[in-house]
């Protein structure tokens, strides 16, 4: 009775609120062994509780922890490192006697140990921002002894891109983490509007392709693409591209006006040439000038040449009928 009130003492102390890379990975029962022997050197008491205190000091240190920030798989490893600390001291200090300086000496060699060992295994390369569900990134935590993930949500920010009607678009589903190699991609699309909402999409493909193209864009292609990407049933990020089409009659409009605008110097003067001076444009501007009075003179003497010979015959016509 009495060693399952203090095997249950014990459970309680390992596993409170504050955790320890100790707590993660050594089993209670070997904890137990471990500190039987406790002695308090101030009162030569035995004292298992003030042994618990001991490994929590210890192995809740921020460098422990720092340590067994390993990368996703790698926490198998830890235990295998610090159950060569410990379990040695289990069977060595069983139903023996040992004083609180020796635990506290041996104690922390055996953290000093694990802190040499797990720093040298994998470490993750960190979280990518803004999105996504990125496994890779995930490191695991002494304190809640699992992995910590990025906690990034699944939607990307909209990318907006502008095209003009007729010409090719392409949108690229990339995400700056690594993805596993049974990927499955979705592209979904709403129709005019820019949006998020799951429900206004309607699936267009799917298969392993991240490249969406449009030969040649209309206005029926405006709106949001959504590229999902999945492993095995798990969506891992959604990814958005708003699509805005300018018709080509306004596309043409808006580009010949902003030519013109930019010809135009303030006064309604047209700017010099690339390299010419104002001088020579004011000639150029001349000739031009006199051409096309040149040429609307012309075209009047051709006109009244025309009218003259074509009334050349109808006054032959009135001669005629009146005996010359």
């Amino acid at each position: 009775m009495c060693t399952s009130v203090l095997w249950f003492l014990c459970a309680s102390l390992l596993l409170g609120p504050s955790l320890s890379c100790y707590q993660c990975f050594v089993d209670v029962g070997d904890s137990l062994r471990l500190c039987w022997g406790h002695v308090l050197t101030e009162y030569d008491v035995r004292n298992v509780d003030a042994c618990f205190s001991t490994l929590d000091r210890i192995f809740n240190d921020e460098r422990v922890t720092a340590a067994g920030r390993v990368g996703k798989g790698y926490d198998s490893q830890l235990k295998e490192i610090l159950d060569a600390e410990i379990l040695p001291l289990v069977e060595e200090f069983e139903n023996m006697l040992n004083k609180d300086t020796v635990y506290e000496q041996r104690l922390q060699t055996a953290a000093d140990n694990f802190i040499a060992a797990a720093s040298k295994l994998p470490r993750v390369s960190g979280c990518f921002p803004p999105c996504g569900f990125q496994s890779a990134g995930a490191e695991y935590n002494c304190i809640t002894c699992q992995y910590d993930s990025c906690e990034f949500p699944l939607d990307c920010p909209v990318e907006e891109i502008k095209v003009t009607e007729n010409s090719g678009s392409r949108m690229r589903c990339d995400v700056p983490f690594g993805l596993p190699n049974d990927i499955e991609v979705i592209w979904r699309f709403a129709e005019e509007v820019k949006t998020q909402q799951m429900d206004q999409f309607k699936e267009v493909t799917v298969g392993v392709d991240r490249l969406y193209s449009i030969p040649s864009t209309s206005p029926q292609h405006q709106g949001t693409y959504q590229c999902e990407i999945y492993s095995g049933q798990r969506s891992i990020v959604r990814v958005y591209f708003y699509i805005a089409v300018t018709p080509q009659v306004v596309a043409g409009h808006t580009e010949l006006q902003e030519i013109f605008d930019l010809s135009l110097l303030p006064g309604g003067q047209l700017l010099p040439a690339p390299g010419g001076s104002p001088r020579s444009s004011s000639l150029l501007l001349l000739i031009l000038l006199t051409a096309c009075l040149t040429a609307s003179l012309l075209l009047l003497l051709l006109s009244l040449g025309a009218l003259y010979w074509s009334s050349v015959p109808e006054r032959t016509e009135r001669g005629d009928d009146l005996g010359f």
